[in-house]
């Protein structure tokens, strides 16, 4: 009886011991989005002239494919790097085209479920309930921002307020968190948004890291505390909601929101292409299933139209827009749509110099800055062009790590340093703004170019 007994414990503890272990060792990503991206590949292809951007144009036209940078087959040009994602069916095909044509390419990733499993680590550590112990060195889900955000605001109620703006278009609130301290005197604001394009998930990981170290540095902290004190901060840690939760539950890429068109069974805008400012032009599509695709009508989604109502109503205090994009190590500023200068030229380039200086200090990572047209690829009808025309004198969207080696797919050891980095550029863009620019450009000409 005792040894029955014994043999009995001593398999519930083996029992115990294999289950414990299978939740600590098996990755997230085991069974992730059904297995869907199992033989998918993503190819760095760089073709070295305008006859190889033909041919490479014609070759992605044939198959469907999934462009990371650019976003736009139209946007493919010669000496700069093409990265895509290949479907495992496709495979084969690209790459002996690629060959017969002599095309530079190279395969990024070679199995890309594998390296979606790697970038969420393991399931045991997730979930975090309260406030104090909440990990901000993981990616979390919609839900659980959103219940962090309520918890910030219960706990913080000298320093935050949390309202909503209104509703997406699959219903969900479009929540923002003000920081600063509270007086009866109008303060300068700065708003940043993150999670405008669904699938780059460490742009929402700063916005809440910002909101932390905001809050939790205010006491030892004399940059950061004069910064609350002087300041409002509008954080929109997730801009496209519906996009952000399709891209936890069904697919990782999605870049889109999430409305429906009438005549096309494809769903979704650009959220970075449907603003009132020169409005599906070049660098946006007027294809609803194109990743760019503008949508039927400027601010035709409901979360780009609460988003500027609440920029129109704020205009006079809101100085500085940050939009947090992912990926290519980039700090931006107008114009995107047009190869030109802003009126406000030197105050706009030195706030980006300086910013991207602060960045480098910390791990020195290198940023490229500069306007977006020429930095990154003419787009028409973005936030930050948007911004800018209606009276933002500094307007700005972050491309954060890498350059794409991960891509989209950053892995959570990274998010600390990548959102350290970027919290130093932020903070020295949002002190710039307590000081007066030397050159007084922006209100020389905002009698010459009043419809900026």
């Amino acid at each position: 009886m005792a040894v029955n007994f014994r043999c009995a414990v001593q398999f519930l503890v083996l029992l115990g011991c294999v289950i414990i272990l299978s939740n600590v060792l098996c990755p997230v990503g085991a069974y992730l989005y059904n297995n869907r991206y199992a033989g998918d590949q993503v190819f760095r292809i760089t073709p070295s002239n305008k006859e190889e951007v033909q041919v490479l144009k014609k070759l992605l036209g044939n198959i469907k494919v999934d462009l990371w940078q650019p976003n736009s087959v139209s946007l493919i040009r010669h000496n700069a790097t093409v990265d895509v994602h290949v479907r495992r069916n496709n495979t084969r095909g690209l790459r002996a085209g690629l060959q017969k044509e002599h095309i530079e390419f190279k395969v990024f990733i070679s199995n890309l479920q594998k390296e979606i499993e790697k970038q969420t680590g393991y399931r045991s550590s997730r979930k975090r309930r309260s406030e104090s112990q909440y990990d901000y060195e993981v990616y979390h889900s919609l839900e659980e921002i959103q219940s962090w955000m309520f918890e910030i605001n219960r706990t913080h109620p000298h320093l935050v307020d949390m309202f909503s703006i209104g509703r997406s278009y699959e219903g969900r609130p479009l929540y923002v968190l003000q920081l600063g301290k509270r007086t009866r005197t109008c303060k300068k604001a700065v708003w940043i948004d993150c999670g405008v394009h669904a699938r780059e998930w460490i742009g929402p990981a700063f916005c809440q890291w910002f909101v932390k170290e905001a809050l939790h540095s205010y006491q030892y902290d004399s940059v950061m505390r004069r910064l609350m004190n002087q300041l409002n901060f509008y954080i929109m840690p997730v801009f496209n909601v519906d996009g952000y939760h399709f891209s936890w539950s069904t697919d990782r890429f999605w870049r889109k929101t999430r409305s429906k068109n009438a005549k096309y069974h494809c769903r979704g805008v650009d959220a970075n292409r449907n603003w009132k400012v020169k409005w599906c032009e070049e660098g946006a599509s007027s294809h609803p299933c194109d990743d760019t695709y503008c949508g039927p009508f400027p601010e035709s989604e409901p979360e780009v139209k609460a988003v500027a109502k609440f920029l129109r109503k704020h205009k006079k205090l809101v100085k500085a827009y940050i939009s947090i994009h992912a990926y290519a190590q980039m700090l931006l500023y107008p114009y995107s749509y047009k190869y030109a200068t802003i009126p406000n030229f030197n105050c706009v380039e030195s706030a980006a110099h300086n910013a991207v200086t602060a960045l480098y200090s910390a791990y020195g990572v290198r940023y490229r800055y500069g306007p977006a047209s020429t930095t990154l690829y003419v787009s028409s009808g973005s936030s930050m062009d948007w911004a800018y025309r209606n009276g933002i004198p500094y307007a700005f969207a972050f491309e954060l790590r890498d350059t794409g080696y991960f891509g989209f797919l950053l892995p959570e050891t990274l998010i600390n340093p990548t959102c350290t980095e970027t919290m130093r550029a932020v903070k020295t863009i949002s002190s710039g703004l307590l000081k007066k620019c030397e050159t007084g450009m922006y209100q020389l000409d905002r009698e010459r170019y009043p419809y900026l």
